[in-house]
């Protein structure tokens, strides 16, 4: 699997909210994009990611 274009071999199954956690992220805080599609942040529990799967998390920056 790519995650924000680096190869990542996740050793178990994992979920979205799995992946976001795993990067020291908070779920609340990040928006994540599964093959080409946003992933409602409700559904980072329940989406199991797959071998050829792409994503990209962002995190949001405060500032002003």
């Amino acid at each position: 699997m790519k995650v924000n274009g680096k190869d990542l071999n996740p050793v178990s199954p994992m979920t979205v909210e799995d992946l976001v956690l795993s990067t020291g992220r908070v779920p609340d805080r990040v928006a994540v994009e599964l093959n080409g599609k946003i992933v409602p942040r409700a559904e980072y529990p329940r989406i199991l990611l797959k071998e050829d799967d792409s994503v990209e998390i962002v995190g949001f920056v405060g500032g002003g």
